[in-house]
């Protein structure tokens, strides 16, 4: 174990074996540590053989210390800054095609039933009166 390394400290590695799980980063010559492959970069990364090669050097951050098993969870997307993204929009509302006492409208979104409640009254008046002829 190496006594000067610590949590949250930024260091140059240099990748030692690649697995489809992540990369073994060597911090020194006794020291090495895992990079996740979610921990690779930002984004979704589906093969880390086209980001990572072995001998590669890289600076990763010290994500956590397991003293008692040796091992040392790193990352590099830690070290990157995050790419810039465009502020998300609410979406649009659809427009709907709805028929209301017979009337054709385009209103997004649904009725509540309140709104509702009045057409439905003056329908059961209408089938009434057609139902008693």
């Amino acid at each position: 174990m190496s006594e000067n390394l610590t949590e949250g400290q930024v260091l140059t590695g240099k990748v030692t074996g690649i697995q489809p799980y992540g990369a073994f980063v060597a911090l020194n010559e006794e020291v090495q540590g895992l990079v996740h492959i979610s921990e690779v970069t930002h984004g979704y990364v589906k093969d880390i053989n086209e980001h990572l090669t072995v001998g590669d050097e890289v600076k990763v951050k010290i994500l956590s210390i397991n003293e008692e098993n040796n091992k040392y969870s790193l990352s590099i997307r830690a070290t990157q800054e995050a790419p810039k993204q465009a502020p998300k929009q609410a979406p649009k509302p659809k427009q709907s095609q709805k028929t209301v006492s017979g009337q054709q409208t385009s209103e997004p979104g649904f009725n509540t039933l309140r709104d509702k409640l009045n057409d439905w009254i003056e329908q059961s008046k209408e089938r009434e009166s057609t139902f008693k002829k």
